[in-house]
């Protein structure tokens, strides 16, 4: 059975993809299906419950929430984009080399990642940002360059099977350099997994964003965040429970959604799983 049949039989799969697909057309087109401005403020209609007007209710400023929400979903996915971007990139560098030379080469960078991974990464985050300014693209910056240990342990190894493989040693046996047979030869072979991996790290970029907002250190107002939106809905929760149930609601379903793409595409990949013709 092909890779996408294998996928479209996941119905996990095709849930989170469907909840990805909604989260990218809802974000891309906030303008257009947002009915307020995110920033707008209305005094009239402070605390408003969920309503014709405004769906969702509005905040302590009379903003709306469904709009705050849309446009929300904007920095949760640029963050989870560039996040996993710079991380996925990182890690495919070291492991590569990691993988591919081995031997010291292979002990120092294991050592740094071992390093690394000493340190909760949540706590790791914390301390950088209290020397930086808690911009958009230094939080960007920041989680992605704190989470590339996984993504180099997963291409190592991914390199120490594939570099024993004869169409690897054709391609040496024929004087094919070291960079060529890297990225032409094995990278390729190991991408599957790092796909997989980047998909999942999505929702787990998306999660740190959003707890470093509600801490306060993450995106700030008047931006629009759903971590920010949590940290003020936080105190009037028993007066407007909608403040902090739709932007929760929100990041609990992008981040199921992620995780559920991503288990989807592992066992897709893999035709030893779900495939009774094994």
């Amino acid at each position: 059975m092909s890779f996408w049949g294998r996928f479209f039989q996941n119905r996990s799969a095709l849930i989170g993809g469907a909840l990805i697909i909604i989260l990218f057309g809802s974000s891309i087109l906030a303008p257009l299906l947002s009915p307020y401005k995110p920033d707008e403020v209305n005094l009239r209609e402070v605390l408003s419950p969920p309503s014709r007007q405004h769906p969702l209710g509005t905040d302590e400023l009379g903003r709306d929430v469904l709009s705050r929400i849309l446009w929300g979903g904007r920095v949760s996915l640029l963050v989870g984009f560039v996040a996993v971007g710079i991380s996925t990139l990182v890690g495919i560098f070291f492991g590569a080399l990691a993988g591919y030379y081995g031997r010291w080469v292979d002990s120092l960078i294991m050592r740094f990642v071992d390093i690394m991974l000493c340190f909760p990464t949540f706590f790791l985050i914390l301390a950088v940002i209290a020397f930086l300014e808690a911009t958009l693209w230094n939080i960007m910056a920041i989680i992605g360059l704190t989470s590339w240990m996984g993504v180099t342990r997963l291409v190592r190894a991914e390199f120490l099977s594939l570099k024993e493989r004869d169409f690897v040693l054709a391609a040496r046996s024929i004087g094919a350099s070291s960079f060529r047979i890297i990225f032409h030869h094995i990278l390729p072979n190991a991408l599957g997994p790092v796909f997989v991996s980047a998909i999942l790290g999505m929702g787990n970029a998306i999660l740190v964003e959003s707890a470093l907002s509600f801490l306060g250190i993450g995106i700030q107002p008047p931006s629009a965040s759903w971590g920010n939106m949590l940290t003020s809905g936080k105190d009037y929760l028993e007066v407007a429970w909608w403040l902090s149930l739709f932007p929760g609601l929100a990041i609990l379903i992008t981040v199921l959604g992620f995780n559920l793409l991503g288990e989807g595409l592992k066992d897709a990949l893999n035709p030893r799983l779900n495939d009774k013709s094994v």
